[in-house]
């Protein structure tokens, strides 16, 4: 393997599969299929889950909701993601954590870096859910904050798109896709791959991402071995 340990960022819209709206629970055993796989493999998992599905702060702030309160809403949303996704890995035989950033202790641990580490070490599967905790920050920027905090080796950024391209490629049938690509080169070139928060965070600390298809079976053992996979944001 060339990963031991990793951070899973998935996104909450992954989690709706055919829907439109919620979670589709074909999707989650899908993906815990998928976990599974590796994690028999010996791979320490960490997960961070957005909550688009449900609820998103930015667009409410749109809508005329106070920003601060919409992004806590999401936050919430978040969780319970975190739930289902927990309930399926379960469902698949595996130990897992959720450990919450905002305390409710009925539902999640709170968050603790050393405690989330040992829970790794132990080879149950770490949910992070409600982001960071704080308003104004994305869940990328979560993915990214816990995975220095926890000392993974790699970012893994599952979409629904098979990595980086040039431009939308749902949207621009002549997107060229990139197999490796640079941070320095994402800056200059404007490449949309996480927030910039989240980018600079991954930057400053050396921790690369990999952008790949999590939809498409057997790709996340795939990248864990080291094949490549999607796009390799490197130094």
């Amino acid at each position: 393997m060339k990963y031991k340990r990793i951070l899973l960022k998935l996104s909450g819209e992954a989690l709706m599969g055919e829907k439109q709206f919620g979670i589709d629970n074909n999707r989650l055993a899908q993906y815990s299929r998928e976990i599974r796989e590796i994690a028999d493999m010996g791979v320490e998992i960490a997960i961070v889950i957005g909550g688009g599905n449900i609820f998103r702060g930015l667009q409410a702030a749109e809508g005329g909701m106070e920003r601060t309160q919409g992004d806590y809403m999401g936050m919430l949303a978040t969780v319970i993601n975190g739930m289902a996704l927990q309930s399926a890995l379960e469902m698949a035989d595996l130990k897992t954590r959720l450990m919450s950033a905002i305390k409710m202790e009925q539902v999640a641990e709170s968050f603790i870096r050393r405690r989330a580490i040992r829970h790794l070490e132990k080879g149950r599967i770490v949910i992070f859910g409600a982001g960071t905790g704080n308003p104004y920050f994305t869940t990328d920027s979560a993915a990214a904050l816990r995975a220095i905090e926890i000392e993974a080796d790699v970012i893994l950024k599952g979409t629904r798109v098979d990595g980086i391209y040039s431009a939308d490629p749902e949207k621009d049938s002549s997107a060229t896709k990139y197999s490796t690509v640079t941070f320095q080169e994402v800056y200059d070139k404007g490449l949309s791959v996480m927030d910039l928060t989240a980018f600079t965070l991954c930057n400053e600390n050396k921790l690369p991402i990999i952008v790949f298809d999590m939809n498409a079976p057997g790709n996340l053992k795939r990248v864990v071995e080291g094949e490549k996979v999607g796009t390799l944001v490197n130094f």
